[in-house]
C-alpha cells in the first residue's frame, strides 16, 4: 500500500455516476480494463460532483440536454428514452452521495469489478432512467450481477456506503482530481494522469506500457 491506501501500482478511475462525460467514456474504459486487468489492478471511486448545495433536481441544470447532445456526438454514447423522459420531467434529484454509496457497497462486495459497477450505475440512470438514490436500483444491479441482494441492501441501509462515499471524495481530492472523468496510474506515491475522453484504446495502452516499464 501507499499514502493513498491503494495497491503499489494501480489504475484509478475517478468518476461520478451522474456525470454525462463519464457515461461517454464508459465504453472505452471497459475496453481498456479488459485489455490490461491481467497486468495491473483497476478500481473506480466517486469524486462527488453533486453534493451539498449542488444536489438538486436535474431541472436546476438547464445546460444538461445540450451537453448530452455534445457528448453523444463526440463519443457515440446513447442516452436512453427513459433517461430523456426523466430529463424532460426535471424532478430527478442528482445526489452524488447516494450514487457514491451505491458504488462503494457494490465495490465492497466485488472489489475487482469496480469499473463494471461504475458502468452499471451509469447504465441504470442513463439507459433505464432509474434514480441512484433508490435502494431498489442498487439492489437490482446486485441481483442481476450475482451478488447477495439482501446483503447489499443491508450495507446500503447501514450507512456504510455513505461513509465510504465520503472517503472516496476525500481520496479524489488527495489525488488532485478536480473534474470527471479522470483516469490515473498510481505508482507508489506518484500519480500519473492518463487521458480519458476522446483517447483511443491504442493510445491508452501505449501510455500504460510506458508507465509499467
Amino acid at each position: 500500500m501507499n499514502a493513498f491506501n491503494l495497491p503499489p501500482k494501480s489504475v484509478v478511475y475517478v468518476m461520478d455516476a451522474y456525470c454525462g462525460w463519464c457515461w461517454g467514456f464508459s465504453e472505452r474504459l471497459g475496453e481498456f480494463e479488459a485489455a490490461n486487468r491481467h497486468r495491473v489492478p483497476f478500481t473506480a471511486i466517486s469524486g462527488g460532483l453533486f453534493v451539498g448545495e449542488r444536489a438538486k433536481p436535474i431541472a436546476a441544470y438547464p445546460h444538461i440536454p445540450e451537453a448530452n447532445a455534445h457528448i453523444a456526438r463526440l463519443t457515440g454514447a446513447v442516452f436512453g428514452d427513459a433517461y430523456n423522459g426523466l430529463l424532460k420531467d426535471g424532478h430527478l434529484v442528482m445526489d452524488s452521495v447516494d450514487a457514491g454509496a451505491g458504488l462503494a457497497v457494490l465495490r465492497a462486495h466485488a472489489p475487482t469489478r469496480a469499473v463494471h459497477w461504475a458502468h452499471e450505475l451509469q447504465a441504470a440512470c442513463y439507459d433505464r432512467g432509474l434514480s441512484l438514490s433508490d435502494p431498489a436500483t442498487i439492489a437490482g444491479i446486485a441481483a442481476a450481477n450475482g451478488l447477495d441482494e439482501a446483503a447489499v441492501l443491508r450495507d446500503l441501509k447501514s450507512g456504510a456506503g455513505q461513509a465510504q462515499a465520503q472517503a472516496d471524495f476525500t481520496l479524489a481530492r488527495q489525488l488532485g482530481v478536480r473534474s470527471y472523468p479522470t483516469l490515473l496510474f498510481v505508482d507508489g506515491d506518484s500519480v500519473h494522469p492518463l487521458r480519458a475522453t476522446g483517447t483511443s484504446l491504442s493510445m491508452l495502452n501505449d501510455k500504460l506500457d510506458a508507465l509499467l516499464v
